[in-house]
């Protein structure tokens, strides 16, 4: 087993799991179906392909920059002024951190890296108006996804660590089919955001159990050199920069996440997010 670490960061984000009409709410943590929806467009699944491999994931979040939330009171009307389109309220979290976790068997999660780094499809952070702010993957670990989770190290803003320098005790939600025998905490709630399906035609969801741990992490991130891992520095990010430009791509991915080459090496960080795009979509 393996572990994929994704750093969730940017100006906005939402999380909806009870979204309904015209008030579009956010949880207060990534949910597993956005980032199992982020996956799925990542290795180029349209909304309508079926998604019955991906639900088999563990799925665990860390909250290194709660963020805050704010309210967007959102208006709009047809382009020719005919029409009002219905009064919405959408609900955003604002300058959030997360590290996310996704565990598996080391060949998938080694597919899902690539295809992270190279996807079919922009990602975004919840919803298209929120593109992230630094490239998503941070590569694998080879550990359980409580250990991942725990042992890396902070990745909130500098002046977010400097507020909270004297407690870093931070909050983890995982499955909690994932905690190792001997370590749950029994701190269980339910949630419905398994997605069994994302047609539009017929979304549906289930639910899952989710245990919530409190951890203490490093802080690495002020020592000399480590700026650019906690999302620090010179910020050369496109999110549409890492867009796949492989030709073939499609038959490639299949539906099974086949990816091919599945090397993840990179160099510089001069992130698009459009980038990444296949030029076939």
């Amino acid at each position: 087993m393996a572990v994929l670490l994704l750093r969730l960061a940017g100006p906005l984000q939402a999380w909806g799991v009870k979204s309904r009409f015209t008030v579009r709410a956010t949880e207060l943590a990534p949910s597993k179906s956005g980032i199992l929806g982020m996956l799925a467009a990542a290795v180029g699944r349209r909304r309508t392909d079926p998604i019955e491999d991906l639900l088999t994931l563990r799925f665990g979040v860390r909250k290194d920059q709660p963020g805050t939330v704010v309210r967007d009171f959102h208006t709009a009307h047809r382009l020719d002024g005919s029409k009002s389109m219905p009064l919405s309220e959408r609900y955003y979290l604002s300058d959030a951190v997360f590290l996310a976790g996704i565990e598996a068997e080391n060949a998938v999660i080694e597919r899902l890296d690539h295809a992270v780094r190279h996807p079919s499809f922009p990602l975004y952070l919840g919803r298209r108006s929120c593109p992230p702010s630094f490239p998503v993957s941070l590569g694998l670990r080879d550990s359980s996804l409580l250990e991942a989770l725990t042992s890396e190290p902070w990745l909130a803003s500098k002046w977010y660590r400097r507020r909270h320098r004297e407690g870093r005790e931070i909050e983890v939600l995982l499955d909690k089919d994932a905690v190792p025998e001997g370590e749950h905490t029994n701190d269980v709630r339910g949630s419905r955001d398994v997605p069994l399906s994302f047609d539009p035609r017929h979304r549906e969801y289930s639910f899952r159990d989710i245990e919530r741990h409190m951890v203490r992490v490093k802080d690495e991130a002020l020592q000399e050199g480590s700026a650019t891992r906690s999302g620090q520095g010179e910020d050369h990010h496109d999110p549409m920069a890492e867009l796949d430009v492989v030709p073939g791509r499609d038959s490639e991915v299949g539906l099974d996440m086949g990816l091919g080459d599945a090397s993840g090496e990179t160099g510089p960080d001069h992130h698009n997010p459009m980038a990444e795009l296949s030029e076939e979509n």
